[in-house]
């Protein structure tokens, strides 16, 4: 196992995948992460924990994409979780760019939070990005539509980004780019 990767090769597959179900499995449980922090901020009022929680979203995604997703906190939970069942098989380069997405946003979620320590004027917009976190995770996991994937094909077809050299899969062949 190489450390510093994101994806693996497997026998029939030219380009990295990640296994969809342990992908869906760590959104699961950052969606919890997100619930409880959103509750305990902006229903209880209680600021104290959301820097803690945002700084291990943060953390969760950097280790998946500076590492290696296979030790980000919430993919090892939820690869013990989903051991027993089929692995779907999924293109990574397209998760890579969500998770950096979503890295960017618990970041600013994480230090926004700590603003909020210090004056209440960033509430609103915390409250927004965190909503807007909460919405992103929950049509990955619950509806297999990873916003961050198609704006990662968006940028594909805009010319933003460079074209793979094979054309990863989507769940559910949901992202039918075809590489020329």
């Amino acid at each position: 196992m190489k450390l510093f990767t994101f994806g693996e090769y497997i026998d029939d597959k030219s380009y990295k995948v990640l296994n969809e179900r342990v992908i869906k499995g760590s959104g699961a449980l950052m969606f919890l992460i997100g619930i409880i922090a959103f509750i305990n901020g902006f229903v209880v009022k209680n600021y104290i924990v959301l820097p803690y929680l945002a700084g291990f979203m943060m953390l969760n995604f950097a280790i998946g994409i500076f590492i290696n997703p296979k030790f980000s906190p919430t993919v090892i939970i939820a690869r013990l979780l989903t051991r027993k069942q089929t692995p779907i098989w999924v293109g990574a380069i397209q998760k890579k760019f969500a998770w950096s997405l979503g890295f960017l946003l618990s970041g600013s979620i994480f230090v926004l939070s700590l603003f909020l320590l210090q004056d209440e004027g960033y509430f609103e917009l915390l409250c927004q990005l965190c909503l807007l976190c909460l919405l992103l995770i929950f049509l990955e996991m619950g509806f297999g539509i990873c916003v961050g994937c198609k704006l990662y094909f968006l940028a594909l077809r805009v010319k933003l980004l460079p074209k793979p050299k094979d054309n990863p899969n989507c769940t559910g062949d949901s992202c039918d780019f075809k590489t020329r």
